[in-house]
């Protein structure tokens, strides 16, 4: 059949995209009157699930749907209990019962690893949370035009859903983010328009330390807190330091740059310091606006036990921390062997680690602001050969490059942190020439209700 605008279609969900949504197939003729797919991506579904939809544009081969009415659900589909799931981009599975996307997540691990050759049998079952709610100790707010405060709608980067809630962020920082809206709604100001590059207000970032309570809210903004915005800057110093005394470092940082980052070319201290303390595995760290920190520090604090445990670090080893960031790795180690060098581009970063080492009185580090391939190199003709190397990089991974390099290191054992499974087993790949062989793959949990997941592998060299 032809299918038209507006059409009302039943199909079952196949399975879920890398993005989380169903995927389904019907059949249309074309012109011809040959049948032709058109393939549907319908979010909030599950695998296995019949759904009525109603299709746009069927003209295209590939279509976006939203679910009119659930036939057939998932035994495991749960009410969402957030207020804002159906529009907002923050999370994809909240209508999935919390072991089901534990379960797709370690299943998801396993067949990445399966189709580069590896035993899937390797990896073991992702470790979830007791309370896979208000888990996130960062969260980057964006101001719409009219100045209302929200997440972006899912799948619309240009629409900004205004939040009364978010089920997934520390409660002290929600209710802070509220009131900054609420001073924002107040004065009038305006948010920043993408498409015409006008407004003032950009992007809202609050951070807080569940180990020691600090929190940060740093203000995002096209101008600086100049003469006709005083008496607005001042009155939310007022109202900040008077609802939340947990409040030690209030930014506002200008930013016109047209990239949509969290970026600043002017920072101005309105309140405390340009920094927060927070602490790791019983190590204190110093946190800015722009340092990478994980965002779930309950799990994050497994992350760091699973890398201690399968490394097995001894006081007379020298080790490698590669894309170190700010040590959170590097100092827990560095205090279980001889002599750790830590590695890493960003130089504030770098400087981030010496400065945290030093505060922590470890003084067994060196670190690097080096490309990880480069610095490697640099490393072993100044520190030696390691026994032991770490790595933890970017959602992109490290690269072959890179994982050659560090093949041909010959070091013993290597412990591998991975945000992201699909380059994870293409990087571990490349070091099956030099005589790796894989142990052991731990999923984590670190994100519940989207579908990105952790993995903490140990790779060790054979003898050979």
């Amino acid at each position: 059949m032809t299918i038209t605008t507006g059409e009302s279609l039943v199909t079952e969900i196949r399975q879920l995209d890398a993005k989380g949504s169903g995927q389904a197939v019907v059949w249309r003729e074309n012109e011809l009157g040959n049948p032709k797919k058109l393939k549907l991506t319908i979010p909030q579904t599950l695998p296995g699930e019949k759904v009525r939809v109603t299709v746009d544009q069927p003209e295209r081969r590939r279509r976006k749907a939203i679910p009119e009415e659930i036939l057939k659900a998932h035994p495991e589909r749960v009410a969402p209990p957030c207020i804002h799931f159906e529009r907002c981009g923050g999370c994809v599975w909240q209508h999935w019962q919390y072991s089901g996307q534990l379960q797709q997540k370690t299943n998801h691990v396993k067949q990445v690893l399966e189709a580069q050759g590896f035993n899937p049998d390797l990896v073991q079952d992702t470790i979830g949370m007791k309370n896979p709610w208000h888990y996130r100790n960062k969260m980057e707010f964006t101001f719409a035009p009219d100045g209302s405060l929200g997440l972006h709608e899912q799948g619309n980067f240009r629409k900004i859903i205004s939040l009364e809630t978010c089920l997934i962020a520390g409660e002290e920082m929600v209710e802070a983010a509220m009131e900054v809206a609420k001073w924002s709604k107040e004065y009038q100001l305006t948010g920043y328009n993408k498409d015409t590059h006008e407004g003032l207000l950009r992007h809202l970032m609050v951070r807080q330390s569940f180990a020691t309570g600090e929190m940060m809210l740093a203000l995002f903004a096209t101008e600086g807190p100049n003469e006709h915005l005083d008496k607005a800057a001042k009155n939310l110093v007022e109202r900040i330091e008077k609802k939340f005394p947990q409040v030690k470092s209030l930014l506002w940082l200008e930013n016109t740059d047209w990239a949509d980052r969290t970026q600043s070319e002017q920072t101005h201290v309105l309140a405390g310091r340009d920094f927060i303390y927070d602490e790791m595995a019983g190590y204190r760290y110093r946190l800015w606006f722009d340092t990478f920190f994980q965002t779930n520090p309950t799990q994050a604090q497994k992350l760091v036990e699973l890398a201690i445990e399968m490394g097995k670090p001894k006081e007379s080893e020298k080790m490698i921390d590669l894309f170190c960031g700010v040590g959170t790795f590097s100092l827990p180690f560095a205090s279980r062997v001889n002599k750790l060098a830590g590695i890493e581009i960003v130089e504030t970063s770098i400087e981030s680690a010496k400065r945290n080492a030093q505060d922590n009185g470890i003084s067994n580090t060196y670190f690097l602001a080096k490309d990880a391939r480069k610095g490697i190199d640099q490393v072993l003709e100044s520190f030696g050969h390691p026994e032991l190397l770490m790595l933890d990089p970017p959602r992109s991974g490290a690269g072959g490059k890179v994982m050659r390099r560090i093949g041909r290191s010959k070091t013993e054992r290597i412990v591998y942190v991975s945000c992201n499974p699909d380059t994870f087993a293409t990087d571990i790949k490349e070091l099956e020439p030099f005589g790796y062989t894989l142990k052991q793959v731990q999923p984590v949990d670190l994100f519940p209700h989207t579908v990105h997941v952790e993995c903490v592998a140990l790779l060790v060299r054979n003898e050979e």
